[in-house]
């Protein structure tokens, strides 16, 4: 039985499948934190696809838009057989990554931030109210 199939059980929100990006700088580690995850994932059940996304760029300078590198895996309790399209989870380490990838995010969809790094000054208003 798969996490998933679990947690439809228990009552919870039932969700079939759930795309996640993880997003961050290049060299900050996504392709390892997605790997993890995607290990995670398989061991509990799930049936998964994954996408890395890496820049061109070796070591793009910090917080440029450009130098974001990013890791989607979509898994579920059911047949997965592409790596997704609409994000429902982002989880961004800096504002780059948040700027870069929040289009990609569902209306409703969950976004985790590192919230040292993170100000909502910084963002234009139409990402704010569209968060909220």
């Amino acid at each position: 039985m798969s996490a998933v199939e679990q947690v439809q059980e228990q009552g919870s929100n039932i969700l079939t499948d759930v795309v996640v990006r993880f997003a961050g700088d290049s060299g900050d580690g996504m392709q390892l934190t997605g790997n993890n995850f995607t290990e995670a994932t398989a061991i509990y059940g799930n049936d998964l696809a994954t996408f890395p996304d890496f820049p061109a760029e070796i070591r793009a300078p910090a917080g440029a838009t450009f130098g974001v590198s990013a890791f989607q895996i979509y898994f579920g309790s059911e047949d997965v057989t592409t790596a997704g399209d609409d994000v429902d989870v982002l989880v961004a380490m800096n504002p780059a990554a948040l700027i870069t990838n929040l289009k990609e995010l569902v209306p409703g969809g969950l976004i985790i931030v590192v919230r040292t790094h993170l100000r909502l000054r910084i963002l234009p208003v139409q990402v704010i109210k569209k968060t909220r």
